[in-house]
């Protein structure tokens, strides 16, 4: 792995070559920022030390590579001891900023941990394929022991079920789940109809559940099958069942009690054995309440329900979705995108995603099919996303030490406190998360919050 050193101080530069070379990696270095750019460019080094005549010129430089290679890891050192730099250049995307006093054995000491992270996130990268196939149910991904447990129930429920109810926030996958249940069902051979509740009018509605004989109406060339008909034997979707208008939920309610169905326009009923499944986002509960949804029709349904978590329960689960969908495009778009840059994921886990996984899906979509990188770095993400975060007003200034633990705080919480994961998106080793967590405790004189938050993970 090359390392590109530029280094505006020749003698602090000869230090760092000899230094670096006995690390056992190529390197190659630079004076000035044009040709540190260059070099770059032709080098492709992962990793690089900026340490320019001025912090204008280190900051130009850091952007320029990160725009050239948003993957590279970059080490800022300068002789600028202000905040405000250090904050600048952390924010352009700096792994490390070394100011004041730029011992070169220290910058040293950093370019050995980001070599040592390389070869972890290597590792790790190569758990994570063979964890992205053991955690794959039906073409639902997922470690997250909610999600395990829905598993379970769709297993258990799947051989025996007549009618099964999915509530959930819309793009949780219910859809999904609703296929899983069909596919371990004994009627698999059979076809798996969808009709979606909200998308039709009331007066075709009837027609694409029942179906209808030719003549019956205006239109009504030929005979048409109904979902229930066609899927005879198989398994019927309706989807959002909630929006189902009052006649036609009384209709189906006759369909599930005697598993008969009257196309429209004939007195002829014909004999059908379809499973079903509904699914909503709406609180079918309160509809009954409100006498918007019947009562009768809402027990047969919800025999078994099926309840699925936001994404925002199942956190843990995010950048494992993001491994699947990143490789899924770009073999859709034919890109050789090989994954998400460490500031795009931070800003991913900020999300909170509302839109659940499909959210997730389509920003990882687009992301995938406008970056002309082979990774999707922050600038790639949808605008929403690269708003900045809101944050309460501070009245006084605090260190960049204590920004630091806090930030390190609020990606441990995201990442459910799994040290591991928290190295690999901070850019930095598991033993230093553990340097940091104890200096916070050693500073508070006692067990300190972090602490409490990283304990259920490592």
């Amino acid at each position: 792995m090359p390392i590109l050193l530029v280094e505006s101080e020749a003698s602090v530069l000869r230090v760092l070559e000899q230094a670096v070379s006995d690390l056992g990696v190529l390197v190659r270095s630079a004076a000035t920022l044009q040709a540190g750019l260059d070099l770059f460019e032709t080098a492709r080094a992962r990793i690089v030390l900026v340490d320019l005549d001025s912090s204008d010129q280190t900051l130009e430089l850091l952007k320029a590579i990160l725009v050239v290679d948003p993957g590279a890891e970059v080490i800022v050192a300068s002789r600028d001891t202000s905040p405000e730099f250090a904050m600048a250049a952390i924010r352009e995307g700096a792994c490390d900023v070394e100011v004041g006093d730029r011992d070169p054995m220290k910058i040293v000491a950093v370019i050995q941990r980001l070599l040592d992270l390389a070869q972890e996130r290597q590792h790790i990268t190569d758990l994570d394929r063979q964890l992205l196939q053991a955690s794959q149910f039906q073409g639902m991904i997922s470690r997250s022991p909610i999600m395990w447990e829905v598993f379970s129930r769709v297993r258990r429920v799947a051989p025996h079920f007549q009618t099964v109810l999915i509530t959930g926030e819309t793009g949780t996958g219910k859809e999904l789940v609703a296929r899983a249940l069909h596919a371990l069902s004994p009627g698999a051979a059979h076809p798996f109809a969808v009709c979606n509740c909200s998308a039709l009018v009331e007066s075709l509605l009837e027609t694409e559940l029942f179906g209808h004989i030719k003549g019956a109406f205006t239109g009504a060339n030929q005979d048409k099958l109904g979902v229930f008909e066609f899927a005879s034997n198989g398994t019927v979707f309706l989807d959002e069942i909630g929006e189902l208008p009052l006649p036609a939920q009384a209709k189906l309610l006759r369909v599930l009690h005697n598993h008969e169905v009257q196309r429209v326009g004939s007195p002829v009923v014909r004999y059908v054995n379809a499973r079903v499944v509904g699914a909503t986002h709406r609180d079918l509960r309160k509809m009954v309440k409100d006498g918007l949804f019947r009562e009768d029709l809402f027990y047969r349904l919800a025999t078994l329900e099926v309840l699925l978590p936001k994404l925002s329960e199942r956190k843990e689960d995010l950048l494992l979705l993001v491994r699947h969908f990143v490789s899924v495009f770009a073999k859709k778009f034919n890109k050789s995108v090989a994954g998400v840059t460490r500031r795009a994921q931070t800003r991913l886990l900020a999300h909170s995603w509302p839109g659940n996984v499909r959210e997730l899906e389509n920003v990882l979509s687009n992301a995938c099919m406008m970056t002309a990188r082979n990774v999707i770095d922050f600038q790639d993400l949808p605008a929403y996303l690269r708003q900045p975060s809101e944050m309460s007003e501070q009245t006084e200034f605090v260190t960049l030490e204590a920004m630091t633990h806090q930030y390190l705080a609020q990606v441990l919480q995201q990442v459910g406190g799994n040290k591991a994961r928290a190295a690999e998106i901070l850019g930095i080793s598991r033993g230093t998360i553990y340097e940091m967590l104890a200096r916070m405790k050693l500073r508070e004189g006692g067990p300190s919050p972090m602490a409490k938050v990283a304990s259920p993970g490592e």
